[in-house]
């Protein structure tokens, strides 16, 4: 979702080529045909290697991106599919790549639902995904040619992984930092606290550009990081102002901080909004009145 005034809205937006696209000597993109408000141009896969290949985020469970994943492969053996978390956008298609490839799926750990979650908390996983490798931080895959190093980037989601390109020095970036759009975090399994701490993680790395889940390349990162950092601790201050004018919820406070925002992605940032709350009530700064949701209003500590 991108967000007005956001550092994504604040410049130019690359919009990926569709078809099977060389990125580098080490990297090919071929993104999936799922276009929409919170996609972008769709999910991007990315193939990694020569002769051997790796496939990262094989996208929806589409007939066709499946069989496109396939023929861009062809003559080649996929041995490794590797995944950033387990949203359905980006893991769903694991399951039918694995039994037409045989190919072992590795990376994120399987979604946990929290005690107590409402059914929608459910809605953008990958209920069925179960890798038959979970990954923790700083573990290195190796492939033909290449060498990825995982990052735990917790925020987006709970089990979102990036994963660092050693040769060439870049970032599979996942939802995490995208250049079209900063990324939603929704309670109870997006937290906004991890999700900063994860930011300021990319902000000590080396990597010359991301790869993102979503969009075209993230160029200069470290700057795009801190204006993230940036962005978001400003919306943090116009919730906080909101609130010195009197209790509100999550929803009343996200129709006045993101002004101009399509109603059709109100919803999302409702939950981002939520995301702030949670964070800044675990920082002794503000007060619900019940358990975390969207109708729970909040106060001034």
């Amino acid at each position: 979702m991108s967000e007005p005034n956001s550092p994504a809205a604040a410049g130019a937006v690359e919009a990926p080529e569709r078809g099977p696209t060389r990125l580098s000597g080490l990297v090919r993109r071929l993104i999936a045909p799922n276009p929409s408000p919170f996609t972008f141009t769709g999910t991007c896969s990315y193939i990694l290697g020569e002769g051997e290949v790796t496939i990262l985020d094989p996208g929806p469970a589409d007939p066709a991106h499946i069989e496109a994943l396939l023929a861009a492969t062809h003559g080649e053996r996929v041995t490794q599919i590797v995944i950033t978390h387990s949203h359905r956008d980006h893991a769903d298609g694991a399951a039918p790549l694995k039994a037409l490839t045989g190919a072992p799926v590795i990376g994120a750990r399987a979604y946990m639902a929290k005690p107590g979650a409402a059914p929608r908390a459910d809605a953008a996983h990958a209920l069925d995904y179960r890798p038959d490798e979970a990954l923790d931080d700083g573990q290195r895959v190796a492939g033909r040619g290449f060498t990825l190093e995982t990052v735990a980037t917790p925020g987006h989601a709970a089990n979102h992984l990036c994963f660092a390109l050693i040769e060439e020095n870049t970032l599979f970036s996942g939802d995490h930092v995208m250049a079209w759009s900063t990324t939603v975090v929704a309670p109870p399994d997006g937290a906004m606290g991890a999700y900063m701490n994860s930011l300021e993680k990319l902000r000590g790395r080396s990597e010359t550009i991301y790869w993102p889940g979503h969009g075209g390349p993230v160029r200069d990162p470290q700057r795009y990081v801190r204006g993230l950092i940036s962005h978001r601790r400003q919306r943090e201050a116009a919730i906080l102002a909101r609130l010195d004018t009197g209790e509100a919820n999550a929803m009343e406070i996200a129709q006045r901080v993101y002004v101009g925002l399509a109603p059709a992605l109100i919803g999302a940032a409702s939950l981002s909004t939520l995301a702030h709350l949670e964070d800044l009530a675990q920082r002794g700064l503000v007060i619900g009145d019940g358990s975390l949701a969207l109708e729970t209003r909040f106060r001034r500590a």
